[in-house]
């Protein structure tokens, strides 16, 4: 593939599962504006595609309504594009735990459906979203999405003469995504509340949505089947990015309410496994690892380890790099929703 991935884009058909979402529409907007031939955007969410219509006003624009589980609408959307970013899932923590086999259906079954109807269709190149909460997870939602890219591996580790490419994206923390926690922040200063925060010291990974989209792009170009992607990232506490954000949009010192950590929620996120870390290569702002190909036959590893994974770490937002409230400052002043509030942001 080419090592730049507006030439690749340009001219192409590319189909966006879950693309009415916070993701999805950021990736619309680029591949536009990078000349793609198509985007076709599969969505559930008939509301949102018809506001993505009158936004983007743009006849490549095709929307499909179906859903991820039903395979007969995924073969539709990705039937004649070039590529596919697998966006769709269901997010929310807490959703996932009282409907487990809800997030199944959407995050593992219609993973599956997505694969093989892109397969099918002879797609050059798939790109599934994954979530920190994958690396060892705790909640149904992670549960899920790890056996997401098991899914995905397995389709590459069990067809080795496929052309369709498919590979994993992680991510943390997406700031200014659908459901996150600065949106929340920005609501609770204008109404003049408290901020609430479940615990001070718990720390997550920052990326913006831009990053996001440029890690899956970094995936198409860069993709050997079944492997995974990470891009590096700072990390804060959710004290300094409560109060950098109350900072920097004028309201000083905010008044702070400690709720305590929720049901299935980490102090810290884990982006790549300590196993993972050891199989690793790094790629500038990327870390990728490859598929493991190795035999499922354990007898042969009896009498040999691997005594270099027991001195690795995992890369956590832990023992990541970590921001200060002024550091947190210049990186949310990026946000164009943060910039849009305050004209004391340069632009």
């Amino acid at each position: 593939m080419p090592a730049d991935p507006a030439a690749d884009m340009a001219g192409a058909v590319i189909a966006i599962t879950g693309g009415t979402g916070s993701f999805g529409a950021t990736m619309v907007e680029r591949l536009l504006s990078r000349d793609a031939r198509a985007v076709h955007v599969l969505s559930r969410d008939e509301a949102k595609q018809d506001a993505m219509r009158r936004r983007f006003a743009d006849d490549r624009l095709k929307l499909f309504l179906g859903d991820v589980r039903d395979p007969r609408s995924v073969g539709e959307a990705v039937s004649g594009t070039d590529y596919v970013f697998h966006a769709a899932a269901l997010k929310q923590v807490p959703s996932c735990e009282f409907f487990p086999q809800q997030a199944v259906s959407t995050n593992v079954l219609g993973s599956r459906n997505v694969i093989e109807a892109a397969a099918a269709a002879g797609v050059r190149s798939v790109v599934c979203l994954s979530t920190d909460k994958a690396v060892y997870p705790i909640n149904a939602m992670g549960m899920s999405k790890a056996l997401m890219e098991k899914t995905a591996q397995a389709f590459a580790r069990n067809n080795p003469g496929s052309a369709t490419v498919v590979s994993v994206t992680r991510y943390g923390n997406v700031m200014y995504s659908r459901g996150s926690v600065i949106p929340l922040f920005v609501d609770q200063l204008r109404a003049g509340r408290p901020l609430t925060i479940t615990e001070p010291t718990m720390t997550r990974f920052m990326m913006t949505l831009t990053e996001s989209v440029e890690l899956v792009e970094h995936a198409f170009v860069h993709a050997e089947p079944g492997d995974l992607f990470v891009r590096k990232a700072s990390a804060c506490t959710v004290e300094v990015l409560a109060r950098a954000l109350a900072k920097l949009l004028g309201y000083g010192e905010p008044e702070i309410k400690v709720l305590g950590p929720r049901h299935g929620e980490k102090l810290h996120e884990t982006l790549l496994s300590r196993e993972e870390m050891v199989r690793v290569s790094d790629q500038g702002d990327y870390f990728r690892v490859p598929l493991d190909t190795r035999s499922l036959d354990y007898e042969v590893y009896f009498d040999q380890g691997a005594p270099e994974a027991a001195v690795v770490e995992d890369y956590s937002s832990d023992n990541a790099e970590r921001m200060d409230v002024e550091q947190a400052m210049a990186l949310l002043a990026t946000i164009p929703e943060i910039r849009s509030m305050t004209e004391r942001i340069p632009l």
